[in-house]
């Protein structure tokens, strides 16, 4: 695991380039603390640097950025190719009298590529990456990016000069003069809590997309993007026509044996390796999977916390305790969270408020101290149907398609037209799972979702945090096109498919592998997920919907593998999520920092957010009236971020 920074700019010395890529390859130490590297070509402008986080030989044989046997490719990579001793085996048929210098991943790669070609390798590798290569025969250089997106890649044009990175920090460090923020990626980020691709929060950087080759023309006087296509498409997958499978039993054997060997390539490393457990079922297939092939006590690692209703802990301590692991557990008070908070701007690069960012990266920094490499569970609820608000969107619209559309637009008129505290004093009339928390906040969603006009809006609406964020921005207008699907899920139907798909190229690569990926690195720990092996993925699309989501039960292909390693008492209770008692902390220890942070005066110094909406609703969370605690969390990890902006003298421009 590593990470990468490069330019390509012809207007510099020699002298100061190579400043430049010290200075950012330095930014992102943490990614890569074992070593660095740069290379430097004088005549095309092109740099590039790299940082090291050693995993897979670790002399000075994997040293990047590294040169091609023929000299005619420079590579700097950030990942681990899994599949590397099967390129080697299929090189040295191709070319007998390939030379090795060592065992590294990335000499695989780029031997690959030196025989084959960028393209032609692309969907030979099962991995996770994100690379630049350049060609010095062709004047090419190409970034890439793997197929679901877990490791990342940055780019754009500061003036004439092209510029990439692994992380934002890297490119901020090298112009900090030049970047100003990107309004509707503002907007996005607000509304869901995070930055999708492939904007960023910088007008004019952009995130290379998932499974995408840029490709760019690098000459004396001039640097040109002449390519972007995907060499690996989600569309592609998603629409194709599902397997006809007609015993169950033997998809569930199918699905066990390509994951027993997703996890098996991922367990291959020259340092300690262990796993995250949560003791939700994906966590608990992968880790039992890796003690079954294991000749040693799987090292297990999982976060608690003294609030109940969030505390899976004891359950991950039973399964580990079945499995026969080594197990370690961290129980996380709210002073835990206050001190992570500082450093959560550093560590998510950009403006980024998925809650559960603190417990993952506290549970990377535990998992540390012990291991090098961890793998975890993510991507079991996109590939196969385990988030509950499936099932909720496919309920609501089953009963709204049937009213008129301007009839249920004067109802969510009317259901508004109610005050909140009026709609709480009433929620005591609701049965106990409507009337669980603040019944008027829900009246109040449902109402705007009575209002959507079609299946995606409603599940547009679902999970975004502000149904307005014009009231929020000063000066921002409401742009509804931004919660248009993507264009690469157009035409997937039924209405399950199009909400695992939409997740698959937008929450999962813009949310979930974005909290593994930083928290992990912020602390030099190498996250390996073996359910985003292609192959795995594959497979998921093309088994029929019954065999993911059956009788109101979610990933019901995952539980019958794991019922071949776990007793179901074991694993069968309600999902909990990777959640913190925020809504509390909020209201007590993390008061006075929230009070600090949104303080008035700040808030209208610098004129981004509306101060008087944004002090009212303080207000109200912490004195108990209303629960505002996701869209505060958004605001609060934009100030953080854009203080610490302020504070390293390099604001962006408004």
């Amino acid at each position: 695991m590593c990470g990468l920074v490069g330019f390509v700019d012809l207007r510099i010395s020699s002298e100061d380039a190579e400043r430049r890529l010290r200075v950012m390859t330095d930014t992102i130490r943490h990614r890569g603390p074992d070593d660095s590297g740069i290379w430097y070509e004088p005549e095309t402008g092109l740099g590039l640097g790299h940082r090291r986080l050693s995993i897979l030989d670790l002399s000075a044989a994997g040293h990047q950025p590294m040169a091609s046997a023929s000299g005619r490719f420079v590579i700097a990579f950030n990942g681990e190719i899994y599949n590397h001793h099967d390129l080697r085996d299929e090189l040295v048929k191709k070319r007998p009298d390939v030379i090795f210098r060592g065992h590294s991943d990335t000499e695989a790669l780029l031997e690959a590529i030196d025989c084959w070609g960028v393209m032609s390798t692309l969907p030979r590798l099962n991995g996770m990456f994100a690379f630049a290569v350049y060609d010095k025969l062709e004047n090419i250089l190409y970034l890439v990016r793997d197929r679901i997106g877990e490791k990342p890649l940055y780019f754009g044009f500061i003036n004439t000069t092209l510029v990439f990175a692994s992380e934002l920090r890297a490119i901020h460090a090298a112009f900090p003069r030049n970047l100003g923020l990107d309004r509707d990626a503002l907007d996005l980020y607000f509304r869901f809590g995070y930055v999708p691709a492939p904007r960023s929060v910088f007008a004019g950087i952009a995130k290379v997309e998932p499974g995408h080759v840029l490709a760019f023309r690098v000459t004396r006087t001039s640097c040109r993007l002449v390519s972007d296509a995907a060499y690996w498409s989600v569309g592609d997958m998603v629409t194709a026509v599902p397997d006809p499978v007609h015993d169950s039993e033997q998809a569930a054997n199918d699905l066990d044996r390509l994951l027993s060997d997703a996890v098996r390539i991922r367990m291959e490393a020259d340092v300690p390796l262990g796993a995250f457990l949560s003791g939700g079922i994906d966590s608990s297939l992968i880790t039992a999977l890796m003690q079954h092939q294991s000749r040693e006590r799987v090292r297990t690692f999982t976060i608690g916390f003294d609030d109940a209703r969030f505390n899976e802990a004891p359950y991950a301590r039973a399964i580990a305790d079945r499995l026969g692991t080594e197990h370690t557990e961290l129980y996380v008070t709210p002073k835990d969270a206050l001190d992570v908070i500082p450093r959560l701007p550093a560590i998510f690069d950009e403006p980024f408020a998925d809650v559960s960012q603190i417990p993952t990266y506290l549970v990377s920094r535990m998992a540390r101290e012990h291991v090098t490499v961890a793998l975890s569970g993510d991507g079991g609820d996109e590939l196969f149907a385990g988030y509950q608000r499936y099932q909720l969107a496919l309920k609501l619209w089953r009963h709204l398609d049937r009213l008129p559309y301007h009839l249920r637009s004067l109802a969510g008129s009317l259901l508004r037209g109610i005050p909140f505290t009026l709609w709480d004093r009433l929620g005591f009339l609701m049965p106990d799972t409507l009337a669980a928390g603040r019944f008027g906040d829900r009246v109040h969603k449902f109402s705007e979702i009575l209002g959507t006009r079609d299946f995606d809006r409603l599940y547009s609406r679902l999970h975004s945090l502000w149904s307005s964020t014009g009231r929020l921005m000063p000066g921002h207008a409401d742009k509804l096109e931004l919660l248009a699907a993507p264009a690469v899920i157009e035409g997937v139907r039924p209405w399950l498919e199009r909400m695992m798909a939409w997740d698959l190229v937008t929450y999962l690569p813009d949310d979930i592998l974005v909290k593994m990926d930083r928290s992990s690195m912020a602390v030099s720990l190498e996250g390996r997920i073996p359910l985003l092996d292609h192959r795995v993925v594959e497979f998921a699309w093309r088994m029929p919907a019954d065999l993911k989501l059956r009788d109101g039960t979610g990933k019901w292909l995952l539980r019958r593998v794991l019922d071949k390693y776990l007793p179901r008492d074991l694993i069968e209770r309600p999902k909990k999520g990777f959640k913190i008692p925020l809504e509390t902390w909020l209201r007590s220890n993390l008061s006075e920092w929230a009070r600090d942070v949104l303080d008035p005066r700040l808030l209208r110094s610098q004129g981004l957010i509306n101060q008087p909406l944004v002090s009212a609703m303080l207000e109200q969370h912490l004195t108990g009236k209303r629960a505002w605690t996701s869209q505060l969390w958004t605001i609060l990890m934009f100030q953080c971020w854009y203080g610490d902006m302020q504070r390293t003298g390099h604001e962006p421009r408004a």
